[in-house]
C-alpha cells in the first residue's frame, strides 16, 4: 500500500511552505499532490513555484500530481485551471468536471470532490484517463466494497486515510467574514489560522473549521485504526492530509503500520497527540461522521 501526502489546504507563509516540501522530500510519503485546492486568492506560491517544488519533489523519487480546486468562480481561475492541465510534465488530480474535460484522453486522478458514488461513474472516469480515484470523504466501508467489485481493471483506489475533512465549498469566504471583512478585500485573514479556524456550538463544543471558502471537520478523520480493514477492501492508496505540526511523524507512523512495525490500534492511539482536535472515524463505519468508534468495521 502506498501513502499519499493530500494536497496543503490551508494558507502559509511561503517560507513555511518551502521548509515543509523540504522536508517531505525526506518522508515516507510516495506520492505528493501540490498546489492551490482552496482559492485563487491565495498567491504567496505562483505557479512556477509549485512547478519548481514538484520537479523537487521528483528528484527526491516521489510521484507528483498537482491538484486543480474544486470550485471555478472566474474567468482568471478556469485560464490557471487550463495552464496546469497543460503544464506537460505532471498529471492532474480533477477536483471538478471541468478539470476533467480538460485532460479528457490523458491519464489523470479523480479527486474527492468529484463524488464518485457508483459504479457507472467510475466506469465513465476510468474511460477518460482516471487511474486512481479518491472517494467521496463520507462514503463508508460498505459502500467502497460495492465499488471495488466493479472497479475498472488498472484503476487503483485512494482513501483520505488522516486530517480535517474538506466538506464543503462556497463563493463566500467565511474566514473573511468572521472578521467582518469583504471577500474582495480578505487581507488574507486564513494565513493567521495554518490549521483553520475552529467554530463552536453555543454549548461550546468544537463544529466545523473554517478555512477561506473551505468548510471543514473541526475532528480529525483517522483511519489508522481501520489499516487492516482498508487493505481487506483492496485500497492501494491511504491519504495523509498535511496539518501545522507533525505532518512528518503521522506519516512514519503510516508507514511503520503498513509495514507491520506496530498494530492498527496502537497508531491510532500513538496519532492522537499528533493530531490539531479530537479524532473521529464515523463515516468508515456507516455512522454520524463525528463519531469514533474503536476496533474493526462492521
Amino acid at each position: 500500500m502506498k501513502i499519499a501526502l493530500g494536497p496543503l489546504l490551508y494558507y502559509w507563509p511561503r517560507e513555511t511552505v518551502m521548509a515543509f516540501y523540504d522536508e517531505v522530500a525526506d518522508s515516507a510519503a510516495d506520492i505528493v499532490y501540490l498546489g492551490e485546492a482552496v482559492c485563487s486568492r491565495r498567491h504567496e506560491l505562483r505557479a512556477a513555484d509549485w512547478l519548481a517544488v514538484a520537479v523537487q519533489l521528483r528528484a527526491a523519487g516521489k510521484e507528483v500530481v498537482l491538484s486543480s480546486m474544486a470550485l471555478i468562480e472566474s474567468s482568471s481561475d478556469l485560464a490557471a485551471l487550463r495552464k496546469l492541465a497543460d503544464n506537460g510534465e505532471f498529471e492532474l488530480e480533477a477536483n471538478d468536471m471541468g478539470a476533467v474535460n480538460l485532460v479528457s484522453g490523458r491519464p489523470f486522478v479523480a479527486g474527492p470532490h468529484l463524488n464518485v458514488y457508483n459504479a457507472s461513474t467510475l466506469q465513465l472516469l476510468h474511460g477518460l484517463g482516471a487511474r486512481r480515484w479518491v472517494i467521496p470523504l463520507e462514503m463508508s466501508r460498505a459502500a467502497l466494497d460495492e465499488l471495488q467489485a466493479a472497479r475498472p481493471a488498472g484503476m487503483e483506489t485512494e482513501v483520505f486515510a488522516l486530517g480535517r475533512m474538506p466538506l464543503a465549498f462556497s463563493a463566500r469566504c467565511f474566514t473573511a467574514r468572521h472578521q467582518n471583512l469583504p471577500k474582495d478585500d480578505c487581507r488574507f485573514s486564513c494565513i493567521a489560522h495554518p490549521d483553520g479556524l475552529t467554530m463552536a456550538t453555543r454549548e461550546d463544543q468544537p463544529f466545523l473549521v473554517l478555512n477561506g471558502i473551505q468548510t471543514q471537520s473541526a475532528a480529525v478523520y483517522n483511519l489508522a485504526g481501520d489499516f487492516d480493514e482498508l487493505r481487506a477492501s483492496g485500497v492501494d492508496v491511504v491519504r495523509v492530509s498535511p496539518q501545522a505540526r507533525y505532518t512528518m511523524q503521522v506519516l512514519e507512523t503510516f508507514d511503520d503500520l503498513r509495514h507491520g512495525r506496530t498494530s492498527a490500534d496502537a497508531a491510532a492511539h500513538a496519532l492522537q497527540p499528533l493530531l490539531p482536535a479530537a479524532a473521529c472515524n464515523g463515516y468508515w463505519h456507516g455512522q454520524p461522521g463525528l463519531d469514533w468508534r474503536e476496533g474493526r468495521a462492521a
